[in-house]
């Protein structure tokens, strides 16, 4: 049976590829989940990639994932510095957990260097582009083999 990978993308990412392409690129969302999509299926995965602007629909998906995910891919775009409600969500969430930004949000302003969901996420990759969801797909993948 194949594990399944939920990868769940916050506010205004459905604008990537449009919106500050000097901070985020020129790949769109859709490039990315083409992207996950393959390297999933190279390492024996399945996802389910979504993007809300809705911080309760975000909260929902996390929910929906505690059945169905065996991991969570989250990059929550602003809700990273404001959502105590997606915390507490993943901290229901008996899976690993890494947390991706695609700009380096330690080089950014001051209010983007706090994350509340630092405190659940297994692990965060930050200022790799869109790699960084590559990057967490490989971590997940081995996490899950050696489990």
């Amino acid at each position: 049976m194949t594990q399944t990978i939920f990868i769940l993308n916050g506010p205004n990412l459905n604008l990537l590829g449009q919106r500050q392409p000097e901070i985020y690129g020129h790949e769109t969302l859709h490039d990315v989940q083409a992207a996950c999509a393959a390297q999933a299926k190279d390492l024996g995965l399945a996802i389910d990639f979504r993007q809300s602007n809705h911080e309760g629909e975000i909260v929902e998906m996390i929910h929906e994932a505690r059945d169905k995910a065996a991991g969570i891919i989250i990059n929550p775009a602003a809700y990273t510095h404001t959502s105590v409600a997606i915390l507490d969500a993943l901290s229901a969430f008996d899976g690993p957990v890494i947390e991706v930004h695609i700009s380096n949000v330690h080089k950014r302003e001051s209010f983007r260097q706090h994350s509340y969901v630092s405190l659940r996420a297994d692990g965060v990759i930050a200022g790799l582009g869109t790699a960084g969801y590559s990057a967490a797909l490989r971590h997940l993948a081995e996490t899950l083999r050696q489990r």
